[in-house]
């Protein structure tokens, strides 16, 4: 991972778990995201889903990048218990998900 943030993935997974009150927010955040940022987005959750092994980071990063094909923030908003995933992903990839979060709030 060379383009997102641990502070960038954390606010991401908190503003879809306040999705009620949050979501332009987190749209317009996931909007304002390079290519490569939302790639690697994407990536995250799906090792976190289980989709790609965390050793799996670059294939899952090429082919968040190759199949984009809706808009980032309309397809974790759409998917199910995406902050979870995020959040797993993050974990299982090394990044402390909960220490960046916490520094949010």
């Amino acid at each position: 991972m060379n383009f997102i943030s641990t502070r960038a993935l954390a606010q991401v997974v908190l503003m879809s778990r306040e999705l009620d009150r949050a979501e332009g927010e987190l749209r317009a955040f996931i909007d304002r995201m390079s290519e490569d940022e939302q790639a690697e987005l994407v990536a995250i959750m799906w090792i976190g889903r289980g989709t790609f092994d965390a050793d799996e980071f670059a294939e899952a990063f090429d082919t968040a990048l190759r199949e984009a094909s809706t808009p980032t923030a309309d397809y974790l908003i759409g998917t199910p218990h995406a902050s979870d995933h995020i959040e797993t992903g993050m974990d299982l990839l090394g990044m402390s998900a909960v220490e960046a979060e916490d520094a949010l709030m």
